[in-house]
């Protein structure tokens, strides 16, 4: 079922670059409808909030009510499996614990000036988490997002997923109630990113906006983005996977299949410098679909986007990785510590054969909201770092001015910017400005 590319000369390399740029031209395409929506959200407000939902999720219901209420919320949460329950207490323990090792020191210092220059940090005031629901209902999102915000120190963090017409996932209701999430709304789309980034009578306006979805969800951050703040425009999961002749084959493609299964535009790709494990994989592959429940999906994501990749060298792996700058990195080969030293771009990075990915979806303690389709070249996954905002705090003293204005004039001056020099002059002067 994967596609076999035998990396032997430059030519491959474009042949890769080819097939990872294919998938991300269909990721977009949404972008005029998209505009139209957050236009309307903000011309009528709770209005076409409620149009654009029913209209989208198709549901004939009749509720206007786009918050949950408290009560609504309690009676929900309760309805939470108690093994399921246990296993959300377990996942916030580990991610706030993980996460709680981010926090940045502040710092102050003195120049031989005396000149006092510090760096600070506040939490955003206000922060917008979006929930996928349907089939993609998952309450590790809602930890994941949220609770990197709790230990920055936002005081206020809102939710949306989609829920008007249908049954919600009582784990996301209880994953909420658990980070203290303030309101949680009952809608999805496009229209829900509008509804956060510029309000309405009924959604809080936002900071910040973060959490996945679908490509009109990634789209509409993307055309809000400037007006508010987002975590990243994030495409569908990825998967990249070094093995040799010494790893499982049958494991290996169970982790290729765990990515898979997450969407038609998911991406499993495999490495190795042997041929013969690449087709053990292969032949895995297909009889462990033959039972899964969701095998339609991720039967046409390897199809379309699956990939095995051959080489020899040890080099040329890890070139093929920061190539691909894959959002999840499994390294299960003999010499991993060897690899992992040349590895430059990835979201998340996994040792060892006792490591998949989905150990890293839920309860290791990492962020699994990480950069996607390419972007790890230059981005990192969701921490407390954005959530905080940092500010330069500067106060100069009577000597530092004197000592330093000479040059901020002379650097003003050749930018022929008078006004900035009259600045610096005007306090070097006695009051008089030089002209």
């Amino acid at each position: 079922m994967l596609k076999l590319l035998e990396i032997k000369n430059k030519r491959a390399y474009k042949k890769l670059d080819f097939f990872l740029n294919k998938r991300k031209s269909n990721q977009f395409g949404k972008k005029n409808l998209v505009k139209k929506i957050i236009s309307q959200v903000k011309l009528k407000g709770d209005k076409a909030v409620l149009n654009y939902e029913k209209k989208f999720s198709k549901t004939k219901s009749n509720s206007n009510k786009i918050r949950f209420s408290q009560k609504e919320i309690s009676m929900i949460s309760n309805k939470i499996d108690k093994q399921l329950k246990k296993s959300i207490d377990i996942a916030f323990s580990r991610i706030k614990k993980f996460h709680s090792k981010q926090k940045f020191i502040q710092f102050k210092y003195k120049d031989r000036f005396k000149n006092e220059l510090s760096y600070k940090y506040s939490p955003i005031k206000r922060v917008g988490v979006y929930v996928p629901g349907g089939t993609a209902s998952y309450p590790s999102t809602v930890l994941m997002n949220c609770i990197p915000a709790i230990v920055a120190g936002v005081k206020e963090i809102y939710l949306t997923t989609p829920a008007i017409g249908s049954v919600v996932n009582p784990a996301i209701i209880y994953a909420a109630k658990k980070c203290g999430v303030k309101e949680i709304y009952k809608i999805g789309g496009a229209q829900s990113i509008a509804a956060f980034a510029y309000g309405t009578k009924t959604f809080k306006k936002v900071d910040k906006i973060v959490g996945p979805g679908n490509a009109f969800v990634a789209n509409a951050k993307k055309e809000v983005f400037g007006d508010v703040g987002i975590d990243m425009v994030a495409g569908p999961s990825e998967v990249s996977i070094i093995a040799d002749k010494y790893s499982n084959p049958n494991w290996i493609a169970a982790d290729l299949i765990a990515q898979a299964e997450h969407d038609v535009f998911a991406q499993s790709i495999l490495i190795s410098n042997n041929k013969d494990f690449i087709k053990s994989v292969d032949t895995s592959i297909k009889s462990q679909l033959a039972n899964l429940p969701k095998k339609e999906i991720a039967s046409k994501s390897i199809k379309n986007y699956g990939l095995a990749i051959y080489t020899k060298s040890q080099n040329q792996i890890s070139d093929i990785i920061n190539m691909i700058a894959p959002e999840h990195l499994e390294i299960d080969t003999r010499n991993s510590n060897n690899i992992l030293k040349k590895i430059k771009n990835a979201g998340s990075i996994f040792i060892g054969k006792f490591s998949p990915e989905a150990i890293g979806d839920y309860i290791a303690g990492p962020n699994h909201v990480l950069p996607t389709s390419g972007s790890a070249k230059f981005s990192s996954g969701l921490s407390v770092n954005d959530f905080l905002k940092r500010h330069s705090v500067i106060k100069m003293t009577k000597s530092g001015i004197e000592r330093l204005g000479p040059s901020v004039i002379n650097l003003a001056q050749h930018e022929n910017l008078e006004g900035h020099a009259n600045s610096i002059k005007i306090r070097l002067k006695k009051g008089q400005i030089i002209g």
